[in-house]
This record gives C-alpha cells, sequence and structure tokens, in this order.
C-alpha cells in the first residue's frame, strides 16, 4: 500500500525582512492525497468511466498560524470538487480533540477540480451506483479524514517566528459564464457580466528573510479540463500552486477557491489552456511574493456560524412527478427527496457556514460555503472598503450553488438546475442574500471588521 506523503517546508532565501513586523508564528505542510489506482471521478454527470491515470499528484496543505497570545488558526486548502460538512465536522472535532484547535480557527476550502475523485457526500446523486466503484470511494473518504487531520498537526508541529505580508495581484482569464439567450440564461461566456480580477496574496517568510508559504486565491470555476479528461490533476490551481513552489523552492503554495460559482476559466477544454492559466496565475502571484507588500501581524481572532437558509416551497408531488422524468438525474434527486418525505425530513433549510479569520493589522478572510457566485465578494469589497480582504467560496461545506438574489430572479444553471445534481429540493429564495450577509456582519463584528 502506497504511504502518505508528508512534506514540511525547507526554506529560501528572499532578500531582506520587513522591519517591524509584529510577532507571530507560521507552519505550513502538505500530503499527498491522489487516489490509489482508477477512480470514479467528480464534477461532470457525462463521465461514464473512472479515472485513467495521474496527470499531476492531489494535494492537501495546511497553514498554521499563531499570535503572541498563543490564538492560532488553521487554513486546509485541497484539490477536491468540495468537502461535505459531514466529513469536514468530523475533522474538526478531532483536530480539537487532539490539537486543541476550536473550530472557529479551522478553514477548509476546496479548489473545486473536475479532474479529481469523487468524495463521497458532495454533488451524491452523481455519485456512481456500481459496489465495487462506490467502495472505493469510501475507503478512500476514509483516508482523506486522516491525511486532513495528519497535515493539520504538521503545520501546527512546524510553527516558528514569522513574518506576514499581504498584497493583490491580477488575472483575467476568469470570465463570467451566465450567457443571456432568447431561451435563457446558459453556460457560455458573457464579457458584460461581473468578475472578480483580483488575486489576494498572503507570504509567510522567516525573520531571516526566507519564504514558508505562499496562500493565494483566484475566483475562478476550476474547470479548464472538461468531460473529457480522465487524468487526476488540480487543473489550473494544480500548476499554479507548482509554478510558484518551483519559484520559491521549498516552500507551500496553497489556493483558495474564491467566490467563482459563475465564472469560468477562458478559453479551455485544452491540457495546454490548464497549463497556461495556471502558470500565468502563479507567475502574477510570484511578481507579488517578491515585492515589499504590506506588513501584516498583530491578533489573530476567528468566528464560526451557521446560517440557515430558506429552499423555496416544495410539496411530495412534485417529486413523485419528477420520478418518471426521462432525465436519470432528475430521477434520482426525486427519489432521494421522496425518501426523506418518508422519513418526515423533507429539506426546508441549509444549514450553512459562514466563517471569518483576522489578522489585524493585516487582512480578513471571510470563508463561505457553497459555490459562491461572484456577487457576494463584490459586496464585501463595498461593505468594508478599508479593508484588506480574502472572500472565499468552497469552504467547510460544498453542500450547492449560493446564489444571489439576482441570479436567482434570472434563474438559469447557478440557480436551478444545478439544485439537482446536489442533492437538494430546488432554489432557494430570494432572502437567502440578506441572510448570508447578516451572518458575514456578524463574524466580522465578532472578529472586530
Amino acid at each position: 500500500m502506497k504511504q502518505p506523503v508528508l512534506f514540511i517546508p525547507f526554506l529560501m532565501a528572499l532578500g531582506v525582512p520587513s522591519a517591524g513586523a509584529p510577532a507571530m508564528r507560521a507552519g505550513a505542510a502538505k500530503i499527498d492525497i491522489t487516489p490509489e489506482g482508477p477512480v470514479w471521478m467528480s464534477g461532470y454527470a457525462a463521465r461514464n468511466k473512472p479515472s485513467e491515470g495521474v496527470l499531476m499528484p492531489l494535494w492537501a496543505k495546511a497553514l498554521a498560524l499563531e499570535d503572541s497570545r498563543g490564538n492560532r488558526a488553521v487554513i486546509v486548502t485541497a484539490d477536491l470538487i468540495g468537502l461535505p460538512m459531514e466529513l469536514t465536522d468530523v475533522v474538526a472535532a478531532r483536530a480539537m480533540e487532539k490539537y486543541k484547535l476550536e473550530r472557529q480557527g479551522l478553514v477548509f476550502n476546496a479548489s473545486h477540480t473536475h479532474t479529481g475523485p469523487v468524495v463521497r457526500g458532495n454533488l451524491s446523486v452523481m455519485e456512481p451506483r456500481q459496489a465495487p466503484h462506490r467502495e472505493a470511494l469510501a475507503a478512500y473518504r476514509e483516508k482523506l479524514q486522516q491525511k486532513l487531520l495528519d497535515v493539520i498537526g504538521a503545520a501546527l508541529a512546524d510553527l516558528a517566528p514569522a513574518e506576514l505580508a499581504f498584497d493583490y495581484g491580477e488575472a483575467r482569464f476568469g470570465v463570467n459564464r451566465r450567457q443571456f439567450t432568447p431561451k435563457g440564461v446558459v453556460i457560455g461566456v458573457n464579457p458584460e457580466g461581473p468578475t472578480d480580477p483580483r488575486v489576494p496574496v498572503l507570504r509567510v517568510m522567516s525573520p531571516a528573510g526566507k519564504v514558508r508559504a505562499v496562500l493565494f486565491g483566484y475566483a475562478c470555476h476550476n474547470t479548464t479540463l472538461t468531460a473529457e479528461f480522465y487524468q487526476l490533476s488540480g487543473d489550473y490551481a494544480g500548476y499554479a500552486q507548482a509554478e510558484i513552489e518551483k519559484e520559491f523552492p521549498g516552500a507551500v503554495a496553497l489556493f483558495l477557491q474564491l467566490c467563482g460559482g459563475d465564472q469560468n476559466p477562458n478559453p479551455r477544454s485544452r491540457l495546454e489552456y490548464a497549463e497556461q492559466h495556471g502558470r500565468g496565475l502563479g507567475a502574477a502571484v510570484a511578481r507579488v511574493a517578491r515585492t515589499k507588500m504590506q506588513p501584516a501581524g498583530g491578533r489573530l481572532r476567528a468566528a464560526y456560524q451557521l446560517a440557515a437558509l430558506p429552499f423555496a416551497p416544495h410539496t411530495r408531488e412534485q417529486f413523485e412527478r419528477e420520478l418518471k422524468d426521462a432525465n436519470v438525474f432528475r430521477q434520482r434527486r426525486a427519489a432521494l427527496m421522496l425518501k426523506l418525505y418518508d422519513e418526515r425530513r423533507e429539506p426546508r433549510l441549509l444549514r450553512y457556514p459562514v466563517q471569518a479569520v483576522s489578522v489585524n493589522p493585516g487582512f480578513t478572510l471571510i470563508a463561505l460555503g457553497g459555490e459562491v457566485v461572484v456577487d457576494y465578494a463584490l459586496w464585501a469589497y463595498k461593505e468594508w472598503p478599508q479593508e484588506r480582504l480574502i472572500v472565499a467560496g468552497y469552504s467547510n461545506d460544498v453542500a450547492c450553488y449560493v446564489p444571489s438574489a439576482r441570479v436567482l430572479r434570472e434563474s438559469g444553471y447557478e440557480a436551478v438546475d444545478s439544485m439537482i445534481y446536489y442533492g437538494q429540493p430546488g432554489p432557494f429564495l430570494e432572502e437567502v442574500e440578506e441572510r448570508i450577509h447578516d451572518a458575514v456582519r456578524q463574524v466580522m463584528k465578532r472578529v472586530g471588521r
């Protein structure tokens, strides 16, 4: 059996350290989470067979931060489609027991690569039905759970004096994909639609001026490689991380998927495009990381809470009709909903994680669950114009798309059809936007922002 490969970085010189930065400690680690052998892949309903080899390894990575008062936070990233709450809650509970790490200080984020394995509990309607494939995925999830705990522990064990710096770069290959046509909104290219070109960059250096870790993010679906690709990879985000780690040997590069639910890479569907986007993004991050940047450090604070997002009203009768639909995924969603109706557990609300981690002075990470559309990031930038923000989606749970009120009114895949594949009863009510806004305001207040 292949043993987990766990890496703790060595250091590389990068000029003169910044003077007078507040005392912080940081640690970083990464662990190989590539499945052993062929495995069913997630993200595209059109796939009809398991993976065929590995284009690049898949990684889980962790960045641990600790302030002078002993307050700690760990940011975990993974080259995966999404991490369900039933998995992250278990890992968080074990991290609390083993490492005394409070839940509000632990962030999980998935890159949303569509060339990674199925993670049981995410996009459940698309999971394979054949017993051998399901057994392989169950075994993978058990190993993944342990590896996430291991990488958290390794990052905490690596804590050492560090200097943090934060700034922004820019990337432009992400485009709004909600294209308006006479037949409604389709997934295409909408050059007039809202986007978020910001690339937040957090650099972690030793007091001697050596790079230890680089945390960065971008708001764009990790889907350059489309359904016809059957090799496992991290897509553009994987190439970007590799580019940064090449630029700073021994450093750990961690990618955060931001609010890219309605953003696609452009162009796409060719391997060279994934390489192009990833290397371009990595180069943009490296350019920022080689500048002076804004010092970050001081007090570390974190907050976490669950909001309740209401689904639009639904009935048993609608799913009985849907059970007869020609679309097999609609049939599966209907069967799931009818089972829940039988058990008197039909879903009316979604438990939705909202989190903030702040290093003051420095930056604040807002971490939102689900496939969040770009509107939420643009709102946060306006709500806190003086703050240096990282606004991430795909964090702590990826239960479905999270549309804004505008997107719900416009309809389309992100608002309606995507809920079929996630096994959710249907669209949200428009009030979810304000509920999320309120929850974000609350966690931001609790971290003093």
